[in-house]
């Protein structure tokens, strides 16, 4: 963080750089008037002599002073006061050789006296102010007694004398005022630094994404959220247009621009197909204009509330898996007891309804005990080519279904980390919904392992049945929602569940044809040559 002391020195060797440029300029215009103009300054040919070369020695002792300021030495109070004392003798001198203080160059040393003032921000101004006074005072006095200067002169001389402490005063107050706002900027500029630095990290840190966009849709500051969800990595030398990393956002951005109603759209971007709430806010200051463009990640926001409902849904099991199923036994274990000995078809109608529904509520238990086993994760490598046939032949033997219902395309190895478990959990409940809704007919489910451009696999498993209507898609994975008056409403839900235990994404994608469609992509980065995990 910088200190209140290296912005005073450098402001300090500003002023006198600016300074010695102005004595610069006075010394060579003193030399051009003394070598062409001797006439019109009243000087006769040894006082035009000694004027030429006092205005000599001292540009030469300017160009010294310049020298000490590029090498920094010695400090600036010394340099003030070295180019104080050469004025204020040089000054006299030349007062001296142009004919006394009739000649009114003594107006010189009001401009140096005011620079010291600014400069040196002290009362040492007003002992400058005091050295000028006595040199001009005892330059007349020496030109009285040696040229019989006029007498009535020392009148103009104290008038002079005076309007230097006048000038010094004046500049000492002025200085005191430039200290103090200094000081007032200082703090205000390491107010702005700490609230710049804790915004920059407050958008750093933040799980969203950030982007600040000027008026031409140039990308000006980002964060690690806006690349993460763009999957586009924003160099920090180069401008990058929003065109470039988003050509969705950036359409959004030109019709916002248009009418400043739109936005808060939730869309999935294209690139990490990740679910985001996209809000543009104006920033309207001098010199810019453009807009600050956050993108929500609503997949956080839902897994928040995943986790309050899995709290819920986990305390709701610790009490089913106590006080429902041990009666849940005993009824199914009764009832069967009772159709056995009777003997009337209504009765054993009513039976076979009780039993029907005691095994109905067991499946809603075992269902929801299902949850809890997202935190028991075991991986291990699954080459999908080997374990999916297999489980369409047992699923097919289980439930007595042709193999022709099913397709299988898998053309090469492929090979995922997933809990053996739960990979034939979530298969068991995407075929079985399959099955549910499907024509049954021969390839009426069909399951197809491909492969994306960026190396990660995909598993989908399809159906030919009527789908699911768009109103009900962002509905399908959350607990107890279902279309099936049959169903629990679980199977969706466990299987998204243990497939974020895992590492993977299971969504609901649309066909071209009729029938619902459900995908799960792999963490894992196939080998093309090989099968095998990158």
């Amino acid at each position: 963080m910088p200190t209140a002391e290296p912005l005073s020195q450098e402001s300090l060797w500003r002023s006198l750089s600016f300074y010695n440029l102005y004595r610069l300029i006075l010394g060579g215009l003193l030399m051009f008037l003394a070598a062409l103009f001797a006439v019109a300054l009243s000087l006769d040919n040894s006082e035009q002599a000694a004027f030429f070369w006092t205005s000599a020695g001292y540009s030469v002792l300017v160009l010294v002073s310049v020298l000490a300021i590029m090498f920094r030495q010695p400090r600036p109070a010394w340099q003030l006061a070295f180019q104080e004392l050469v004025d204020i003798a040089c000054i006299t001198l030349l007062i001296y050789f142009s004919g006394g203080i009739q000649n009114n160059l003594g107006m010189l040393l009001l401009i140096s006296l005011t620079f010291a003032g600014l400069i040196s921000r002290g009362r040492i101004t007003l002992l400058y102010a005091a050295l000028a006074s006595i040199a001009i005072l005892l330059e007349h006095s020496y030109s009285v007694l040696v040229r019989d200067a006029n007498i009535t002169l020392f009148l103009q001389a104290g008038i002079l004398s005076t309007s230097y402490f006048a000038v010094a005063w004046l500049a000492h107050t002025l200085s005191k005022y430039a200290v103090a706002s200094e000081k007032l900027a200082f703090l205000r500029g390491v107010d702005l630094l700490n609230m710049a630095e804790a915004n920059r990290l407050m958008i750093q840190d933040m799980p969203d994404g950030v982007l600040v966009v000027d008026e031409r849709g140039v990308v000006r500051q980002s964060n690690p959220g806006a690349e993460r969800l763009l999957d586009f990595a924003f160099p920090k030398s180069a401008q990058v247009n929003l065109l470039d990393c988003s050509p969705l956002l950036e359409s959004m951005y030109a019709a916002w621009r248009l009418n400043k109603a739109l936005g808060h759209e939730v869309l999935r971007l294209p690139a990490t197909n990740q679910l985001v709430r996209v809000r543009f806010l104006p920033v309207e200051r001098e010199g810019f204009w453009g807009a600050v463009v956050v993108l929500e990640d609503m997949q956080r926001a839902q897994e928040q509330a995943r986790q309050v409902k899995l709290a819920a849904l986990g305390r709701l099991t610790a009490n089913i898996a106590h006080e429902v199923r041990n009666p849940l036994s005993s009824i199914s274990y009764a009832t069967e007891l009772l159709k056995e000995v009777a003997q009337d078809p209504a009765k054993q109608r009513l039976l076979q309804i009780i039993l029907d529904n005691t095994s109905r509520l067991n499946r809603i238990v075992q269902d929801v005990m299902q949850i809890n086993r997202r935190d028991r994760v075991q991986r291990e490598p699954i080459d999908l080519a080997i374990r999916l046939p297999e489980f369409i032949e047992t699923l097919c033997q289980v439930d007595n279904i042709p193999r022709d219902v099913f397709e299988l395309d898998v053309a090469w190895p492929c090979v995922v980390n997933f809990d053996r478990g739960h990979f034939e959990q979530v298969l068991w409940n995407l075929c079985r919904n399959g099955l549910r809704y499907s024509q049954k007919k021969s390839g009426s489910v069909r399951l197809r392992v491909i492969l994306a451009d960026n190396g990660l696999a995909s598993l989908e498993v399809s159906d030919d049945g009527p789908g699911v209507a768009s109103d009900a898609v962002q509905k399908l994975f959350e607990p107890f929602y279902t279309t099936d008056a049959r169903g629990t409403g679980l199977g969706l839900y466990i299987a998204r569940e243990l497939c974020d235990a895992n590492g993977a994404r299971i969504d609901y994608c649309l066909l071209e044809r009729a029938g619902a469609c459900f995908c799960i992509t792999f963490a894992e980065k196939q080998n093309l040559e090989h099968g095998e995990l990158q």
